[in-house]
């Protein structure tokens, strides 16, 4: 099964009942506080000890400027785990600050393209900075989700590192993944999955 069929199987997942304005909002503004004050008090883990906690490599972290990963909030190493081709087009959906952005920045090379997609301007800014003075083939772009600015069929690597709890609009999501990968792309998703266990 091609890539973009395994995505149409995923259409099913139903969307969260909520009033997705009112979610949207406060997921917002809780990132928004992370990315204006990484050291202050956030209901989940923020920054370089998630970061190492998480696994990625402490002389990797040493390499990347510190405003990718002072704000930090993904829920694995996804970028370091990813298989990442030289010269590929890779789309880092909700990428926050950036730090999954030039960890895949390094792996395409100069002759790739990172996109960095986040919905909140704070996160942004500091994916910006920190890109700055660090990787030259990064553009980061706002905009949600469900509504990528991107063409059709034009990333080979996408790489989602926890965005899915926090959206109720997960069947767009999907739909607009399956629209910008290509037939012979890479989709590479972690989340946060609760899981019932039986008492003993």
């Amino acid at each position: 099964m091609t890539i973009k069929g395994i995505i149409k199987n995923l259409l099913n997942i139903r969307n969260i009942p909520v009033e997705p304005e009112r979610l949207r909002t406060a997921v917002k503004q809780a990132y928004t506080s992370v990315a204006q004050d990484p050291a202050g008090n956030h209901p989940f883990p923020v920054g370089r000890t998630l970061a190492e906690n998480l696994g990625y490599p402490i002389e990797l972290l040493d390499r990347i400027p510190q405003p990718a990963i002072a704000s930090f909030t993904g829920v694995t190493n996804i970028s370091v785990c990813a298989e990442i081709p030289g010269g590929s087009t890779v789309l880092d959906l909700g990428c926050g600050t950036g730090l999954d952005s030039l960890v895949a920045s390094e792996q395409t090379g100069p002759n790739g393209r990172v996109i960095g997609i986040d919905f909140s301007y704070p996160m942004l800014a500091a994916a910006q900075t920190a890109s700055r003075s660090a990787r030259k083939n990064i553009d980061f772009l706002c905009a949600d989700a469900e509504k990528l600015p991107l063409g059709d069929n034009t990333v080979d690597v996408i790489i989602i590192n926890g965005i899915f709890n926090l959206n109720p609009f997960r069947g767009a999501i999907f739909e607009e993944l399956s629209r910008v990968i290509k037939q012979t792309g890479t989709l590479l998703i972690a989340e946060l999955i609760k899981k019932k266990v039986d008492k003993q």
